[in-house]
């Protein structure tokens, strides 16, 4: 009986202690110890015991000058271990029967692969969208709603040379754009909405793809709804809403915003 309670106290006062770890990573900021203990809910001699033990592990530092409580080297090491364990598909994988069943449509991921964006995961109906974007499916980066996210929010060193390749494709197929210029308008107007869209690449089908973030605040995987042009249509706000909410909890579990990476620039048009 002794030792299951002394096994309960143990495990309480890990808790307790993530309770002070909790407020810090919230903070964004060294705080001073009133203040982290207001935040963890305890006393101030309290979690400045547990303070002391946590910076012997390496966990919490405190500003020499100031005074103040931060995050420690080994709790960067944690949280930079976390994040290179995750897979940015396996992770979106897990919200796209959620995301199907909230918006009423076909929902994807695809990725950036050496030949342009690709589609590798699907969740939904056997509509005539899947006879075009089947897994594996490469789309073009100025014609569809994916390639038009990814040309608009990654970097244009990575999309340059495929974007160029394809411009003279449209040429001779007499599509457009044809163009850098129109190609470049198309990118601008993405970014100013936040997602790709296009009601034109495939007959009868539209489809909106929303980037995804990683921790360094740069677009990893596109998540994506696509359905029957006219009620897609008539619910595009909705469908909007609900597929962002996702691509930002999916970019959240990716540490997108935990190091300060929103604010910087992605390198996006």
């Amino acid at each position: 009986m002794a030792a299951r309670r002394r096994e309960r106290q143990g495990i309480q006062s890990v808790e307790t202690a993530g309770r002070v770890l909790r407020a810090l990573a919230d903070a964004r900021e060294p705080l001073m110890l009133r203040d982290l203990a207001a935040r963890a809910g305890m006393p101030a001699a309290k979690a400045h015991r547990y303070l002391v033990s946590l910076a012997r592990l390496g966990l919490v530092e405190q500003q020499p000058a100031s005074g103040r409580y931060g995050l420690g080297q080994f709790a960067l090491e944690i949280g930079l271990a976390a994040l290179a364990g995750l897979d940015p598909v396996t992770v979106a994988a897990r919200w796209l029967e959620g995301l199907a069943r909230e918006t009423g449509e076909t929902v994807a991921i695809a990725v950036w692969g050496n030949r342009g964006p690709v589609i590798v995961r699907w969740w939904g109906a056997d509509t005539p969208v899947a006879a075009t974007a089947r897994v594996g499916a490469v789309m073009p980066l100025t014609r569809s709603a994916t390639g038009r996210a990814f040309l608009a929010f990654l970097p244009r060193e990575a999309t340059a040379d495929l974007l160029a390749e394809e411009l003279r494709a449209n040429g001779r197929a007499g599509l457009d754009p044809r163009t850098a210029e129109e190609a470049e308008q198309i990118a601008a107007k993405t970014a100013r909405a936040g997602y790709g869209f296009t009601s034109d690449f495939i007959p009868g089908i539209s489809g909106i793809a929303v980037p995804v973030r990683d921790s360094n605040g740069m677009m990893v995987i596109a998540l994506i709804a696509l359905g029957y042009t006219k009620p897609f249509n008539a619910r595009r706000e909705a469908i909007v809403a609900a597929t962002r909410r996702a691509a930002e909890e999916i970019s959240a579990r990716l540490g997108y915003g935990a190091n300060g990476s929103e604010d910087r620039e992605s390198g996006e048009g």
